[in-house]
């Protein structure tokens, strides 16, 4: 059984889905001031927090005033460029409410690479003993394969952090509350699955498509996150990041959202 109370270095990803509303790609003020502050009481209740956060591009889209995200690639890393300068005085401020220091840290898969990734372990480290939250962002300005491709990024880059920090337990943060037996917003009668024991084709399947026109990436890259983070032994929660209460309904090991639960070997 898997105790979340016991849960100590903890990665959280925010999608862009959760820090915007949905029809304008501007910031949802209320919840992300009520989504810092949670994560400010769990660090000084002693959790380990890093964050992995989305929005570059959707702030970015918001502040240049366009209707929606655009498709060349250009304009994506003007929008990233834009929204990154955005996203960072948004968490300094706010975390800095709370008497706590963030630091910025963009990264490509090509930094994750298994020979340069310990810079980035020995920066995570140091930045956790000295109790700053790291941000991580995909690099969306330089890693263009990525806008390009509308892989979600970071999810997986949510997943391979979590990894290299050997992390205890991996939240994502999406816009419904976890994996459904079939797409919710098109089937009145879908039924939230509680918890995966193990990624199976038939999980594969269900997983949805796309999200909002401001962000991108569904439940399929979820899923791919799910399995890189099981791998490595970290449990993975997905929850629904329009309700930040939910962060503590974790901790306290209540039954929320979806729980993918690690692979375990036998001794």
């Amino acid at each position: 059984m898997i105790d979340m109370r016991k849960k100590k270095r903890v990665v959280v990803k925010i999608g862009t889905s959760t820090l915007t509303h949905h029809k304008t790609g501007r910031l949802n003020i209320r919840r992300v001031e009520k989504l810092v502050k949670i994560l400010s009481d769990l660090q000084n209740e002693g959790k380990e927090i890093i964050l992995v956060s989305s929005g570059a591009v959707g702030l970015g889209v918001g502040k240049l005033g366009l209707e929606e995200k655009p498709k060349d690639t250009p304009t994506k890393q003007a929008c990233a460029a834009v929204g990154q300068c955005e996203l960072m005085y948004m968490y300094d401020k706010l975390f800095g409410e709370y008497g706590l220091t963030v630091a910025q840290l963009l990264l490509t898969k090509f930094i994750l690479m298994e020979d340069r990734k310990i810079n980035v372990q020995n920066a995570l480290n140091r930045l956790i003993k000295s109790h700053v939250i790291p941000v991580v962002n995909e690099n969306d300005t330089v890693a263009i394969d990525e806008l390009e491709l509308e892989m979600g990024e970071n999810d997986s880059l949510a997943a391979n952090v979590a990894v290299i920090s050997n992390a205890d337990l991996l939240i994502i943060l999406s816009d419904i509350d976890g994996l459904f037996d079939k797409d919710p917003k098109k089937n009145d009668d879908a039924q939230l699955i509680p918890v995966v024991e193990e990624i199976t084709d038939d999980i594969i399947a269900v997983a949805g498509g796309a999200g909002s026109k401001f962000g991108s990436g569904g439940m399929a890259t979820k899923i791919r996150a799910a399995e890189i983070a099981n791998a490595a032994g970290i449990d993975l929660v997905i929850i629904n990041g329009r309700y930040p209460d939910n962060l503590y309904k974790v901790f306290e090991d209540k039954t929320v959202g979806t729980v993918f639960q690690a692979q375990t070997t036998e001794a």
